[in-house]
C-alpha cells in the first residue's frame, strides 16, 4: 500500500543495518585470510552475512516501491542500498573463490587487501550513520576511502608483478591474479558507496 509520508527513520535505519552487515562480511574476510584452518565454515558464514545483505536490500527498494515522499531522493537511496550491497556480493565473491581455486593459504599482499576492505566498510559505517542527523560532514569519509582505494591498488600491483616476475606455475599465478582483482575490487565498491554519499551531500548544501 502506498503511503505518503516518508519513513525517515525506516530508511536510515535500514541503510545503517545494511552498512553493519557488510563490515561483519568484511571482518569475516578478514578472520579467513589470517585464519584458514576451516574454510568452509568462515565461507559459509560470509554467504549467510551476504544473504542477510541481500534481504536488507529487497527492504529497501520495497520501502521505496512503497513509500511516496522519501527523505533523499529515491534514485540516491536506491543507487546507495545497492553499492552497499554490492560490497558484500565481492566479499562473498573472493571468499568463494578462496574454495573453488582450492587456495592452501592466502598470501600477506591478500590478507593486506582483505584489511582495506574492512577499513573502507568501517569509514562506510560511519558516514551512512550521519544520515538524517543534521548536515552531513562527510570530508574526512571521502578522504579515508579514496586513500584506501589507492592504497589496494598499489598493494595489488605489486602482488601481481610479483606473481609475473617470480611465480613458476601459470595455474598458480592465474588463481591469485583473479583473486587479488577480485579484492582490489572490494575498496572500488567501498569508493562508490562514498561517491553516491558525496552527491548526496552536495545536494544538501
Amino acid at each position: 500500500m502506498l503511503t505518503f509520508f516518508p519513513k525517515e527513520d525506516k530508511f536510515f535505519v535500514l541503510l545503517k543495518r545494511a552498512t553493519i552487515n557488510v563490515v561483519e562480511g568484511s571482518r569475516a574476510l578478514k578472520s579467513l585470510m589470517e585464519d584458514f584452518k576451516n574454510p568452509q565454515e568462515m565461507v559459509a558464514k560470509i554467504k549467510e552475512i551476504e544473504h542477510k545483505g541481500d534481504l536488507i536490500t529487497h527492504e529497501i527498494v520495497r520501502n521505496l516501491n512503497q513509500t511516496f515522499i522519501t527523505p533523499l531522493d529515491r534514485e540516491d537511496l536506491h543507487d546507495l542500498a545497492s553499492a552497499i550491497d554490492d560490497v558484500l556480493d565481492d566479499i562473498d565473491g573472493v571468499a568463494k573463490r578462496l574454495l573453488i581455486l582450492k587456495v592452501q593459504k592466502p598470501t600477506p599482499p591478500a590478507i593486506a587487501l582483505a584489511e582495506t576492505i574492512l577499513q573502507g566498510t568501517l569509514e562506510v559505517n560511519s558516514a551512512i550513520g550521519q544520515l538524517g542527523k543534521g548536515p552531513l560532514d562527510l570530508n574526512e569519509c571521502f578522504i579515508k576511502v579514496n586513500t584506501l582505494e589507492n592504497e589496494a591498488d598499489h598493494i595489488a600491483d605489486e602482488a601481481i608483478s610479483d606473481l609475473f616476475q617470480n611465480e613458476k606455475d601459470p595455474i598458480t599465478l592465474i588463481k591469485w591474479k583473479e583473486i587479488y582483482e577480485k579484492l582490489e575490487k572490494g575498496t572500488d565498491r567501498c569508493e562508490d558507496v562514498a561517491n553516491i554519499l558525496e552527491r548526496i551531500s552536495l545536494k544538501s548544501t
